[in-house]
């Protein structure tokens, strides 16, 4: 099956309001910076996204914000966006924090087709407030749930047109966890060759988690948090 499509624009075509949608990447790296753009361009909102972060004010899921697309967001760490913190402080949006190790596994479980893991962290805090306590060997853990995911917008190095996927270096973050956990997974990739040219041995995400692909355009791959050695 060719799961190629011409772009981002025809990508997220079914992507309507009120949708969840997980977003791969750390920071600003290996996100879908293409289907990102193109969301913001179609306009569509009421949106909870699941996403290790929320980008900056001017990049990544903090262009969603500034149109204020973005109904909820699920998320480890949003530290960088002053747009996100005055929508959260006002009351504008909602916003689940969650143990970055946990949103981690949740996406895990999902892709497993587990419907719930146990884990220690987050016991005792305002994370736990409202959830399940179980105790196994003398130890508390919560319960929580896997991710209930519409779609998966994911960035990869190379793919082919099954939809296998290579990720590189850092990119192969939240990525691969977050391609398993998708009712609909989309794909942008900076190389697309066709099936049998990718070696089996190093495809990350086999191409049976991926519905669409593409191959984007125009990366600018921006760097949050730059720090260098002052020159001797």
């Amino acid at each position: 099956m060719n799961k190629v499509v011409a772009g981002a624009d025809e990508a997220i075509k079914d992507i309507t309001d009120g949708v969840t949608i997980m977003l791969g990447g750390f920071g600003l790296c290996g996100i879908p910076e293409n289907c990102i753009a193109a969301l913001v361009k179609k306009g569509v909102g009421n949106l909870t996204c699941i996403s290790n972060n929320a980008g900056v004010d001017d990049f990544g899921i903090g262009l969603m914000l500034k149109q204020k697309q973005v109904k909820k967001m699920i998320s480890s760490y949003v530290g960088e966006n002053a747009e996100f913190e005055r929508q959260l402080l006002s009351g504008e949006l909602q916003v689940e924090l969650i143990p970055q190790g946990t949103l981690a596994t949740r996406c895990l479980a999902t892709g497993y087709g587990m419907p719930a893991i146990f884990t220690p962290a987050g016991v005792g805090t305002e994370v736990a407030e409202g959830k399940e306590v179980r105790q196994f060997n003398g130890k508390d853990y919560l319960l929580e749930l896997a991710f209930e995911a519409d779609f998966a917008l994911v960035k990869a190095w190379k793919g082919d047109t099954q939809g296998n996927l290579i990720y590189k270096e850092t990119a192969r973050n939240f990525n691969p966890l977050m391609a398993m956990a998708g009712k609909v997974t989309i794909a942008e990739v900076e190389i697309l060759v066709p099936e049998g040219e990718l070696d089996p041995d190093a495809v990350h995400t086999p191409g049976i988690y991926v519905h669409r692909i593409f191959q984007g355009t125009d990366y600018e791959k921006r760097i949050e948090q730059r720090t260098v050695r002052k020159r001797n």
